[in-house]
């Protein structure tokens, strides 16, 4: 099998190299650090791991960024003598982590799965123990450390129905590697029952809980004073703010154009609207205004003197910066779940006490939406009619949206705790090793 693997990889690699190369030259920042994904690393990073205990931590993007943090920051009184170094598999989430973690914390790409990058890369970091959050699974990696004898802990671990289908279909290749697994903490006993299935030990797997109730309510880092931006773009106090968080294509033309029908009765209604994927702002901006609609960037507006004509969007083309804007708001709408399937975190918003509107396709946060749904803490809606319906009845009723924000903070608190009971695992497995 490892063999089939790394004759087909390869071939695989070559084939999507030039949409690879693509998105990362798209998304900016690529050349610095690019070399350490194919296992080059820098002399003075060999030298402070040299001898050390370290402890990999790897996140792939954004979401996963942030989760890394708040655990190393949970991890580092328990591990005196340790190294921490994390990984990002994006350039947006290796400037989250560089943004969000401390300067004596080492942070590289992660490698390709090609094997000789691989092998490079554990050459070089020589770790004595890895911590992936909610991580693809890339059989060299795991592969190596089992070579090793190195530990692999899962934490915040989740399966989308598509991954659950993948691993399932080669389980013939993942199987083993699951099993290799030393500590799993999965988000809730769903996810629990399907890693076991997948061939996780049920000894090794604990419901340690969703890390992500407990970064929703970490104080704001304030990089951004959101109100006076909205009030030079004309936005008065008191009006109401539609945010649109995550955002996928096609939902940010559906959202301005329930806008401009809702601004007929609501003249002081003002969209801010924050792609998923920030590259994409340029493309959006051109559509919304041949649509009419009067927008401006966010990179332009915030040392953009007063426009002269009344802006009715702003468009974020920045990271880092949603929870400012939703903290903001009057009303959120989660993106992802009308016009694409799998949906975006909505626990942000909810965690400030902001009403949450979503679509039908929430399916990557299935158990989430569930506890909002059972506190009637959420509003969920079928399609862009239904959606319109929401938003204005939500504007109409600030009583409501008190209500909607108050169950939903509720519900974020109740779930609280997840990254002390995933630092405490990580540290028995590490104990466990010596």
């Amino acid at each position: 099998m490892r063999l089939v693997y790394n004759i087909l990889f390869p071939v695989f690699f070559l084939l999507s190299a030039p949409y690879y190369f693509w998105k990362l030259w798209r998304r900016g920042d690529w050349r610095v650090g690019f070399s350490q994904r194919f296992g080059c690393h820098s002399v003075a990073l060999k030298q402070a791991l040299a001898g050390k205990r370290v402890l990999w931590l790897h996140a792939v993007s954004v979401g996963e960024a942030n989760l890394c943090a708040q655990l190393v920051e949970a991890l580092r009184p328990q591990l005196p003598g340790w190294e921490l170094l994390a990984s990002a598999t994006t350039t947006t989430g290796m400037a989250e982590l560089r943004k969000r973690l401390p300067a004596d914390v080492h942070t590289i790409y992660y490698p390709v799965d090609l094997l000789p990058c691989v092998r490079a890369t554990w050459r070089a970091l020589n770790p004595s123990a890895v911590v992936l959050v909610e991580a693809e699974i890339w059989p060299n990696f795991f592969w190596q450390a089992q070579a090793r004898g190195v530990p692999v802990a899962l934490v915040n671990a989740r399966l989308s129905d598509r991954s659950w289908r993948g691993y399932q279909r080669f389980g013939a290749l993942f199987r083993k590697i699951f099993q290799s697994l030393r500590c799993v903490g999965a988000q809730n006993e769903s996810d629990a029952e399907k890693l076991r299935a997948l061939g996780c030990r049920p000894e090794a797997i604990a419901v340690t809980g969703n890390l992500k109730f407990d970064g929703a309510i970490a104080p704001l880092q304030q990089t951004l004073d959101v109100t006076p931006l909205l009030r030079r773009l004309g936005v008065r106090e008191g009006a109401p703010v539609l945010v649109a968080g995550s955002t996928h294509e096609g939902e940010e033309e559906m959202l301005a154009s329930i806008t401009v029908r809702l601004r007929r009765t609501r003249p002081d209604l003002f969209l801010v609207l924050v792609p998923r994927h920030f590259e994409r702002a340029r493309a959006i901006e051109e559509r919304l205004r041949a649509m009419g609609v009067r927008v401006l960037l966010r990179s332009a507006a915030e040392n953009a003197h007063p426009p002269q004509e009344r802006i009715e969007c702003l468009l974020v083309d920045s990271t880092g910066e949603l929870r400012l804007f939703y903290e903001a708001a009057t009303v959120v709408f989660v993106g992802k779940s009308l016009c694409a399937q799998g949906g975006q975190n909505p626990i942000e918003p909810a965690a400030l006490g902001k009403p949450v509107v979503f679509g039908p396709h929430m399916q990557n946060f299935r158990a989430v939406v569930q506890a909002f749904e059972n506190a009637n803490a959420v509003v969920k809606v079928a399609d862009e009619a239904a959606l319109e319906s929401a938003l204005a009845a939500l504007l109409d009723d600030r009583a409501r949206c008190a209500d909607l924000g108050e169950r939903a903070l509720a519900v974020v608190r109740r779930n609280q705790g997840a990254t002390q009971r995933t630092a405490a695992m990580v540290v028995r497995m590490l104990e466990a090793k010596g």
